[in-house]
């Protein structure tokens, strides 16, 4: 039996971060993010003795590593250190919860200096006595706050730590617990309030809540006093508050003005070793060509069909046509370089160029895609750019508006640790090698960061004036929000982001990349034209779903199984705010964490200064109000 209580919190850890992890692709449980913190909450405050800190800290690890080895088992795909190396690291911030919630956090521990019961005469036990009749009246409200202030603290304290995950050492904010609700719109819309990472607290808090009125009810009926339970009442009331404001966003908030923009999104699904193509070059080039072609004609079939119907039925209504705006491919698509001057000279492979040519011979329609782009340099009079010397290299999206034969750019700025960049990769060369013995390909070298401030600014089709302000993104960059509120901010009225998820292969990381990337459609309100190599080409609406909510059908590329891992296109309208609005997100970010995770830091100092009481005494919520 001793050997079993010690060995149950660490068991019931494993089980919990086990069951969070089934919140995310593969398995899509989303039920899990209210279960699974359930035996971590039990184990963090019904164990450690004196050495609660560091047994808290020892079992949040412990769960953090069961998550996240689970979550990024894909990462693995491109090389196992990458993968253990993460997990390992990530993990850190589940035990900093864990040191809280067993510490500072914990609710059936003393927090501060009781005035003890004493062995004094009679007098002084008839006082206590009546001193406990009179504050039985307020003990239902009391030990109610108790319970909400120890339940938000705890829920402050993890979505501040996700915000702080998702900055530090450049970030990785991927699959917060606020990311379970991806596919389901309603609780997910208060994301653009709070942010994703906010959105995180309410699991935390409401489980919490329930954790605590669980023990005090099973502690009340044994005593035979029963007490008003306000604290699941107000739990309750949070969990309806977001669900009724989410069926507001969805079905009863009037719709922005907004300009269609029709998309002809393109994907080979082509096969990769880390960053290396197992296709040859013309192989990708006719791909891309036949792919696009097939498209076209399969539309221009479809609009004849239509005016063939509409001529032998006579309907006097107008003829809908499908006709693409915008012809997209995805980031790095063609085996190609465009080379740029500091006097914006720009030059493009011809095997690029006849590719851009044959699928838009006449120019109407804006092709954009993704290309990396080299620092060039003419080494003799009317020669053809060359890579400079020690030049910069990025990682960019190209738009080649209509009638126009020079590209707009948008140069990658938040770039992938060890994936695009190796921070001191010069001085210490072993991390080269280190890379290239996990990859299992050799490194190519650093990208640089871009530092564009302002939407690219693609003109309107079939209108001879004004633009799209485009808020662009490439790759994981549309799992960082905060490097896209500056351009919604100055007008950014719609999401585009080019990606290759190809280097995981068929595991679940495009699916979990999906789910993340939805959530910045919903903090922005804004849609998102998303356009895949391997991974999900999808049109996101501004809630956060693939609906077209006036054709009343879901734009996301997938095969006859419903698999997105396929090669196809995918013909969909966005509908493009005309001004968007600049939701409190837009405006100040992750305000909710940053302030949840001040408010449990004050919490956690204030309680440290607290008079000892020498041990820190274990207590049983509700059970020191009904005795006497």
């Amino acid at each position: 039996m001793g050997v079993m209580q010690r060995i149950w919190p660490w068991f019931i850890a494993l089980l919990s971060g086990a069951m969070l992890a089934l919140c995310y692709a593969p398995f899509n449980m989303p039920a899990m993010v209210w279960l699974g913190l359930a035996p971590l909450l039990v184990a963090l405050w019904g164990g450690g003795g004196k050495r609660r800190k560091l047994y808290g800290f020892g079992v949040g690890y412990l769960a953090g590593l069961s998550f996240w080895l689970i979550n990024l088992k894909w990462i693995s795909e491109v090389g196992m250190m990458g993968w253990l190396s993460v997990a390992f690291f990530l993990s850190l911030y589940f035990a900093l919860w864990g040191l809280f919630a067993a510490g500072a956090g914990n609710p059936w521990m003393e927090r501060s200096a009781r005035t003890e019961r004493t062995e004094g005469g009679i007098v002084e036990k008839i006082k206590a006595r009546m001193s406990v009749q009179k504050e039985r009246r307020g003990r239902s409200m009391v030990e109610s706050r108790r319970v909400l202030k120890f339940a938000a603290v705890n829920g402050f304290w993890w979505c501040g730590l996700e915000w702080v995950r998702g900055w530090l050492l450049t970030g990785f904010g991927w699959n917060g617990l606020g990311v379970a609700f991806h596919d389901q719109p309603i609780l997910a819309q208060g994301a653009d309030l709070i942010g994703v990472a906010g959105l995180s607290f309410l699991p935390v808090f409401v489980m919490a809540v329930i954790v605590q009125v669980g023990r005090g009810l099973h502690r009340e009926v044994r005593s035979g006093r029963l007490r008003a339970h306000w604290d699941f009442g107000a739990a309750m009331a949070l969990l309806t508050v977001f669900f009724l404001y989410g069926v507001w966003k969805l079905h009863g908030e009037k719709p922005v003005d907004s300009m269609p923009l029709n998309v002809l999104l393109v994907q080979l699904n082509i096969p990769q070793e880390a960053s290396r193509k197992l296709w040859e070059p013309e192989e990708i080039y006719r791909g891309y060509e036949e792919e696009t072609l097939k498209a076209l004609e399969e539309l221009n079939r479809r609009n004849e069909e239509r005016g063939k119907e509409a001529m032998e039925t006579g309907s006097p209504e107008a003829v809908h046509l499908d006709v693409p705006d915008w012809i997209l491919w995805p980031e790095s698509a063609l085996p190609d370089v465009l080379y740029y001057t500091e006097s914006e000279e720009q030059e493009i492979g011809r095997r690029t160029r006849a590719a851009l040519n044959e699928v838009n011979p006449r120019g109407q329609v804006t092709m954009v895609f993704g290309l990396l782009e080299y620092e060039g340099e003419r080494t003799m009079p009317g020669g053809p750019l060359t890579r400079k010397e020690n030049g910069k290299a990025y990682n960019s999206l190209l738009a080649m508006p209509t009638g126009r034969k020079d590209f707009l750019t948008y140069r990658k700025q938040h770039l992938v640790l060890f994936g695009e960049t190796i921070p001191y990769v010069d001085q210490l060369r072993i991390l080269q090698w280190l890379w290239e013995k996990s990859a299992g390909t050799q490194y190519g070298g650093s990208f640089s960061a871009g530092d564009q401030g302002e939407p690219m600014r693609i003109p309107r089709p079939s209108t001879g004036s004004g633009d799209f302000a485009v808020i662009p993104t490439i790759c994981f960059e549309d799992t960082v929000a905060r490097k896209m509120r500056k351009f919604v901010k100055k007008g950014g009225q719609l999401i585009v982001n080019v990606t290759n998820d190809g280097w995981f292969k068929e595991s679940e990381g495009a699916a979990q990349h999906f789910a993340n990337a939805k959530f910045r459609s919903i903090e922005l309100r804004r849609p998102t034209i998303r356009c895949a190599n391997t991974g999900v080409s999808a049109v996101i609406n501004s809630y956060g779903t693939v609906l077209d909510r006036e054709k009343n059908e879901e734009r996301k590329l997938v095969d006859d199984s419903g698999s997105h891992l396929t090669r196809g296109w995918l013909y969909a309208t966005a509908h493009v705010p005309v001004e968007g609005p600049l939701t409190l997100y837009a405006r100040f970010g992750d305000w909710f964490a940053v302030l949840g995770l001040m408010v449990a830091g004050v919490w956690w100092i204030a309680g440290r200064k607290d008079p000892p009481d020498g041990r820190g005494r274990r207590i049983d919520s509700g059970k020191d109000a009904l005795d006497a």
